[in-house]
């Protein structure tokens, strides 16, 4: 292709470099906030850990207010197996400086041959930046 103008090329290269470089921040920015979501991964794996039977994990996404209770969610699981059932989480909002999460799923336990399943829908879970991490605050 011939260009119509001196420094025709030159130019086109630039608003090619140009073009290129603002794709790129915009697959960067939905690769960072689009396509995952934090503060919902975080109440995700804070489930996964405890059907795994990991409460070091388990703590280690709860704020310092909550590890107590993540303690106590993990003993009230412990010596039965369990598994996650369609666990999908979505932020839903704010208060103030919490992010509210929402999920749908349950957690499937197995009590001898006794199953229950323990909803984990229609609960608001408190998600907060702690030391710059997001972790599990509470419900």
């Amino acid at each position: 292709m011939k260009a119509y103008w001196p420094g025709a090329g030159k130019v086109n290269m630039v608003l090619l470099g140009l073009l290129i470089l603002l794709l790129s921040a915009l697959l960067a920015a939905c690769g960072s906030g689009g396509g995952s979501d934090a503060a919902a991964q975080v109440v995700e794996d804070y489930y996964r850990a405890l059907a795994e039977g990991n409460v070091d994990q388990m703590i280690s996404l709860s704020c310092a207010d909550w590890e107590q209770n993540a303690r106590l969610e993990f003993d009230a699981f412990a010596g039965v197996q369990t598994e996650l059932g369609d666990l999908q989480c979505t932020s839903s909002g704010k208060d103030g400086d919490v992010t509210l999460v929402t999920c749908t799923g349950e957690i499937l336990a197995t009590y001898g041959n006794e199953q229950q399943n323990f909803d984990l829908g229609g609960i608001d879970y408190r998600v907060v930046q702690e030391a710059g991490e997001w972790r599990m605050c509470g419900y």
